[in-house]
């Protein structure tokens, strides 16, 4: 996941280099005679890693706009606290002053994607974010079973 925008341009950095990477990869291989087929078997991995790299980048844009997907069941939670905190353009390190942490700790936390984290402290990163959090519970029946 690309937290900041120094991640963000090494990412597309990145990926600009790999484009040409895999464009001359490509025309070596033709040169080599291999067959269409063998090529596309040969370049997988790159063009594999290509894309998820182009993903991890959307993603980010996406955060940078304010677009999230939904959590269930709390699950993405520590995910969605770094896209609130992308999304609304505030630094690790502002974050980190408004927590009264240390910039270590907020890069830790977003590294680890808050695994862990306390519901108290799920509250704290959501006040210093002037983020109100809303929840729609849905109980769903479940089928009984017998003893």
């Amino acid at each position: 996941m690309i937290r900041n925008e120094r991640e963000y341009q090494e990412a597309m950095d990145r990926l600009d280099a790999e484009k040409e990477r895999l464009k001359e990869q490509k025309s070596r291989l033709r040169e080599q005679g291999l067959t269409p087929a063998q090529i596309k078997n040969a370049l997988d991995p790159m063009t594999s890693f290509h894309a998820q790299l182009r993903e991890e980048v959307e993603s980010y844009e996406r955060l940078k706009r304010g677009e999230f997907g939904e959590i269930s069941n709390l699950q993405g939670l520590g995910s969605l606290l770094v896209g609130m905190r992308i999304a609304q353009g505030i630094t690790q390190r502002q974050l980190a002053e408004r927590l009264d942490v240390h910039e270590s700790q907020v890069s830790r936390d977003e590294r680890n994607e808050y695994h862990g984290i306390t519901l108290e402290r799920v509250s704290r990163v959501l006040e210093a974010l002037g983020v109100e959090l809303r929840t729609k519970v849905e109980v769903h029946p479940t089928p009984n079973r017998a003893a």
